[in-house]
């Protein structure tokens, strides 16, 4: 029997999505949402591991409410910084790779073009600083990681920005969105099939570890996905309320966002065979799916 994936953080959106693929592929993988385990329980996860004996760990778990970050330092330090040294050091221990998602909030969004992973990290606000944080205790503690940093994540699963713009087109007859951020919105099939390509290159021994940007093709900003997104459901809910640019300024949030968010993915794509289809098509297959009324659960 091939020796399993443990996906931890199974019931958010990536980890739901990974699950399908895998199922669809017969890959033998097996998910633990919040529920079945606390990934900063260093005994629960040795044992875990002692019991499944793995062929790669993927942690999608992680504290991603941005703003509540703010005001909740600590349970973002425990979900984002503590959990995964939890992981890397039982990982290390077993002889066992991890891969870990990780975030365009490392960066202060002040570049004038897509990140690169060895430019500079400087976050802006708590969420940012606990994901690089767990970005190091990951590098310090196992040598065979691949850090997976991502951004805008969108799909048919859980809280995402393509749902909750799908339910407020069909509340409001106008929505007003930030026009002055930009990056590239990364749907979760493409993210499932990047952990994929990984754990086949990793089952072959030919993986090259490391930290990795993967994200969608092509970039926009926030009041152009949402644009997107509203016409692309008009078909199907017969309303198209218009999109009105705002700015930063004009929406302010408790946590400062970067204003460019964009990543180049293109050392994981040589890497691993894999580049994220443009993110507008993506959109194109998911919105039907979800614009008959799925897009509120």
């Amino acid at each position: 029997m091939t020796d399993p994936i443990l996906v931890f953080g199974a019931g958010g959106q990536v980890g739901r999505e990974l699950l399908d693929l895998a199922a669809r592929r017969g890959i033998a993988l097996h998910g633990f949402d919040r529920a079945a385990l606390d990934i900063a329980d260093s005994t629960a996860v040795r044992r875990l591991l002692a019991e499944n004996r793995p062929s790669l760990l993927v942690n999608a778990a992680a504290y991603t409410k941005v703003d509540k970050a703010e005001s909740e330092p600590e349970a973002a330090r425990r979900d984002n910084v503590d959990g995964p040294a939890v992981l890397a050091a039982a990982a290390a221990q077993a002889g066992v790779p991890l891969l870990h998602i990780s975030t365009d909030y490392v960066f202060d969004g002040t570049k004038a073009g897509p990140y690169l992973e060895s430019d500079p990290v400087a976050p802006l606000g708590v969420y940012g600083r606990t994901k690089l944080e767990g970005e190091e205790a990951v590098r310090r503690t196992t040598d065979r990681h691949l850090i997976l940093r991502t951004a805008w994540v969108y799909g048919r699963h859980g809280n995402n920005f393509l749902k909750t713009m799908l339910r407020l087109a069909a509340e409001r007859d106008e929505l007003r969105v930030v026009a002055d951020q930009v990056g590239n919105p990364t749907a979760t099939p493409d993210l499932a099939e990047a952990i994929l390509a990984v754990a086949a290159r990793a089952a072959a021994g030919e993986a090259r570890w490391g930290t990795y940007h993967f994200a969608g093709s092509g970039a926009t900003s926030w009041h152009g996905f949402a644009d997107a997104i509203v016409a692309a459901a008009a078909p199907f809910t017969g309303r198209r309320p218009p999109v009105t640019a705002i700015g930063t300024t004009d929406y302010p949030t408790p946590a400062r966002r970067p204003a460019n968010s964009q990543l180049d993915s293109g050392a994981f794509a040589q890497a691993f065979g894999y580049r994220a289809l443009d993110w507008r098509e993506r959109v194109a297959q998911i919105v039907p799916e979800l614009a008959g009324g799925a897009a509120k659960g």
